[in-house]
């Protein structure tokens, strides 16, 4: 299998995206109509959405494809797809749906090496996934569990307000029961899915460390016009029950800690951290030397302000940075000062850096850190592919392709 080979091949199709998922879910429901109801696809919104996910899953298997942990990413992508219900017949439909795609939006480019090589790169991802489902399947896990919900702070809901002071009008804490114990370490995330929202999962980050009565608590942010985060945020209630796939994520703690350790968190890239901290607090004493920025687009939006005083007092080891916009700029200058912030520390190769945020400054930071002096290899962060609408959207088309689909005016 040559990678390149692959690089170059992805390269064409990511540029006929849209028609190369157009062809893919035709030829996929023509061929196998069975499996139509595990892909929710009812507007031109969800077919979006769907096609930024899967196109930023594949340009992360291409980027990978040489790289150490690949395997490691495939097993735990298998592992979450038990929640749709996916068998390997599933696997096998979709990979000859998905050659058959690239195929015919390739044109030239595409030959009999390039299908040979996307054939045994689908193998080698097909593999690893089935690997990692099967051993979930072994230990007993199910394909999700469910979860009632036992706690909710954050704005009025369809049944009144339940809210507190210190969360704004689109964010929840949600703290959830699973119906069974779901084995999950600090930092993890899970995906989340509402029967009221059938066929829609979206993965948040658990915003605690592993409690003795098994309960999560999942921080949402509303976002505008999206599948899930409107019900979790506005409508879910305690006593809904929601469905939690199998936790999953890299963004955990290298153990055992031998360097110095730096968390930065954003928005509700809060949660996981916080999870962090939570782990590093039951082992008093064991650490000596850490830092945390903790950024938000306003003050409205530090809805854990009382457990981040509370860090610097209870936490002496731990160097804690707020940072937010001026009253009246705009949210862009939260990202200003923390650049400025990072940029006036020192030791950088020293430090673990644990980096948690919305996906555009999470890439920002982590390319800035390097030049700082962090090792790219000790700079650590999740990457979750797009949930709405993303850079994808602004590919470049031919032009029959602008006249079939002409870009929207900015």
């Amino acid at each position: 299998m040559d990678p390149e080979i692959l690089r170059t091949s992805f390269a064409v199709v990511e540029r006929r995206a849209e028609f190369a998922l157009t062809y893919f879910y035709s030829h996929l429901f023509w061929h196998h109509p069975d499996v139509r109801a595990l892909f929710p696809l009812d507007s031109p919104e969800d077919k979006e959405r769907q096609r930024d996910r899967l196109f930023t899953a594949l340009a992360l298997v291409v980027a990978r494809l040489e790289g150490p942990e690949l395997h490691a990413y495939l097993r735990e992508l298998g592992r979450d797809h038990r929640k749709y219900l996916a068998r390997p017949e599933h696997y096998t439909a979709v990979g000859d749906s998905l050659i058959a795609a690239f195929a015919a939006v390739s044109g030239s480019a595409w030959s009999a090496e390039v299908e040979k090589t996307w054939g045994e790169a689908y193998a080698l991802v097909t593999d690893a996934m089935l690997e990692g489902a099967g051993e979930s399947e072994s230990q007993g896990q199910p394909s999700w569990w469910d979860a009632e919900v036992v706690g909710r702070t954050g704005p009025p809901g369809c049944a009144g307000r339940t809210g507190r002071a210190g969360h704004g009008d689109d964010l929840a804490v949600l703290t959830l029961r699973p119906d069974r114990p779901l084995p999950h370490l600090p930092g993890q995330y899970v995906s989340v899915g509402s029967p009221r929202v059938p066929g829609v999962w979206r993965p948040y980050s658990v915003g605690n460390a592993p409690r003795c009565d098994g309960t999560l608590d999942l921080h949402v942010s509303l976002v505008p016009g999206g599948a899930l985060s409107p019900e979790l945020v506005r409508r879910t209630r305690e006593g809904d029950v929601l469905r939690l796939g199998a936790p999953g994520g890299r963004l955990t703690l290298r153990t055992p800690v031998e360097r110095p350790l730096t968390f930065i968190a954003a928005g509700t890239g809060w949660a996981p951290v916080k999870a962090l901290l939570e782990q590093l607090g039951r082992a008093p004493g064991a650490y000596d030397e850490a830092r945390l920025f903790v950024v938000a687009r306003d003050v409205a939006h530090l809805y854990d302000r009382a457990v981040l005083d509370g860090l610097r007092t209870r936490v002496p080891w731990l160097d804690v940075t707020v940072l937010t916009p001026a009253p009246g700029r705009p949210r862009a200058q939260a990202t200003e000062r923390l650049l400025t912030a990072l940029g006036n520390r020192a030791n950088w190769a020293r430090h673990d850096v644990y980096l948690a945020g919305p996906r555009g400054l999470v890439a920002e930071i982590s390319a800035v850190l390097p030049g700082l002096g962090a090792e790219p290899s000790r700079v650590f962060f999740d990457e979750l592919p797009a949930t709405g609408r993303s850079p994808a959207r602004e590919r470049g088309v031919g032009p029959g392709a602008w006249l079939l689909r002409r870009p929207r005016p900015r």
